[in-house]
């Protein structure tokens, strides 16, 4: 199987226009206006999809086959208290606690006519048909009920093609996810038909995502050695997401960031993003000396610590890339950032905007015990540079290539 931008840009628009319609025919169902969040296309091993419903809510879902023009699964699947809420307002009555027979009813309906039009959108933008099977009901606190019997589904360590999006409805606390199960066999029968270009093969792309996955593991262990607080990677993925959709993933709030531009094969923006109570928690860490702080900022010496910690992180990051592509990357001096939510990450958008529509964005979580500190990796590589790259991957290089990272005394 191939893919290429072109193809996943095609995906994409797919998934907002269906987006778009179910968000529309849930607001006729319950005169509840509806936005659409974001929408990303995710490449997730199975263990990632299982973190997703670790949370212990009990959720709801409503499940459909696909066949014809496209293969697969789509389900719908929304926390329980919300499945609740849209069956009130279909009722018409308050108070609303059990799915018994009129109220599971009423859940599938609604369920339903989300996914037609999330499948109506793949249609169109496709100019295909696709059928839908009778609807299935599932509740559960974890993800095996949801998707566990389906084929396409991936095992724990199988990377697989997953659509999300979210549908929120305004002034309320309901809110949806969508998943999109693609058969293999099928995807790669559109992907054939869609591309613009050779593309790259599939299995480059797991092995490119294993790649930042290791660099994810090399990162926490930095963190671990610099600050002395025991760190490890808690979640990761690699997304194809439009480049506006980005600043809506970043946090609203003050944070604190270490930006970096890498220059080689691939090329492209390296960006670690911490909260401003994991900032002041690594400045205690790496300083053995009280801080002079100015106001809400971190004075030169909590500034320069910061940055410290961002560059040694990136080598780890970039240099395992590096190794395994048998390249050179470069990558810049650090610049701190400290500023609110998507202000943080707007300058890469605007740069990266310039040649590209679309961006393949590695998303991970670094977490300490006891959270004290959190941090969030984007690692946005050019599209150009990144399918060079992808096609001339030995991913068998992957495992046996050590990343490498040199650890210095702060001053």
């Amino acid at each position: 199987m191939k893919l290429d931008v072109n193809a996943l840009g095609t995906f994409y628009r797919m998934a907002r226009e269906g987006a778009g319609l179910a968000a529309g025919r849930l607001t006729k169902m319950t005169g509840v206006e509806t936005q659409v969040g974001v929408t990303k296309l995710n490449f997730m091993r199975g263990r990632e999809i299982n973190h997703d419903f670790e949370d212990g809510a009990e959720k709801v879902g409503v499940r459909v086959a696909l066949s014809g023009g496209l293969d697969g699964h789509s389900v719908v699947v929304f926390d329980r208290k919300s499945a609740l809420r849209i069956v009130e307002m279909l009722i018409a009555e308050s108070g609303v606690e059990e799915f018994d027979e009129m109220s599971r009813s009423a859940a599938t309906e609604v369920g339903q006519v989300m996914n037609s039009g999330f499948i109506d959108g793949w249609a169109d933008v496709l100019e295909t048909v696709i059928d839908v099977s009778t609807p299935t009901f599932i509740e559960g606190t974890t993800a095996e009920p949801f998707f566990g019997d389906i084929e396409g589904a991936p095992g724990d360590d199988d990377l697989a093609l997953l659509f999300q999006s979210h549908i929120e409805a305004v002034g309320t606390e309901i809110g949806f996810s969508h998943y999109l199960f693609p058969e293999r066999d099928s995807m790669a029968a559109l992907l054939e038909q869609i591309r613009s270009s050779d593309g790259i093969e599939y299995d480059k792309l797991d092995g490119f995502d294993r790649m930042a996955e290791q660099g994810a593991e090399e990162v926490a262990r930095t963190a671990t050695t610099l600050t002395g607080i025991e760190t490890h990677v808690e979640i990761r993925q690699l997304n194809f997401v439009s480049l506006e959709a980005i600043p809506a993933a970043v946090a609203d709030e003050r944070l604190v960031g270490v930006a970096f531009e890498f220059e080689g094969t691939p090329s492209g923006y390296l960006l670690f993003l911490f909260d401003e109570a994991s900032a002041h928690q690594i400045v205690d860490a790496m300083v053995p000396m009280d801080v002079d702080e100015e106001g809400d900022g971190f004075g030169e010496m909590g500034e320069s610590a910061i940055k410290e910690l961002g560059n040694i992180m990136a080598s780890g990051f970039l240099d395992g890339w590096a190794n395994v592509l048998d390249t050179t990357i470069d990558h810049s001096p650090p610049e701190f950032i400290h500023d609110i939510g998507a202000a943080v990450v707007d300058p890469i958008i605007i740069q990266l905007g310039e040649t590209q529509e679309f961006a393949f964005v590695f998303d991970t979580q670094v977490v300490a015990d006891g959270r004290e500190f959190d941090c969030e990796i984007y690692a946005i590589p050019d599209e150009r540079d990144l399918e060079r790259a992808l096609n001339d991957l030995d991913v068998d290089r992957i495992e046996e290539t050590p990343t490498t990272a040199n650890f210095e005394d702060v001053e």
